[in-house]
């Protein structure tokens, strides 16, 4: 699920970022950290999925769009679909179920 795009600001609070590291997961130390330490009850979800959240948000393939709605690649790098903390569109999300991107995107909120 590795990203190859860079991003030039902060994908949580928009600050420019200087680092290489932060460059290139998108995110800023302090809100990396933030991002790690959000508390989200994830008592409904499985321990890979909470994985693939944390992973989905480290490769920077998870960009906010509006308010609490979320663009974000699929695991195979072939498809976006669009994600709230409350639904998403791919195909769990469509079926009802709970997905890990509408985790991450609750990760994200949080922090």
């Amino acid at each position: 699920m590795a990203s190859t795009e860079t991003h030039a600001h902060c994908l949580r609070c928009g600050r420019r970022l200087t680092s290489a590291h932060s460059i290139a997961t998108g995110y800023g130390p302090t809100c990396a950290r933030h991002i790690r330490h959000a508390a989200v009850d994830a008592t409904d979800y499985k321990p890979h999925q909470i994985a693939s959240a944390r992973e989905l948000i480290e490769d920077a393939a998870i960009v906010p769009v509006r308010g609490a709605v979320f663009a974000v690649v699929s695991t195979d790098g072939t498809e976006t679909y669009l994600t709230h903390p409350t639904n998403c569109t791919c195909t769990a999300g469509l079926r009802g179920a709970r997905c890990y991107h509408q985790l991450a995107a609750r990760l994200l909120l949080a922090a």
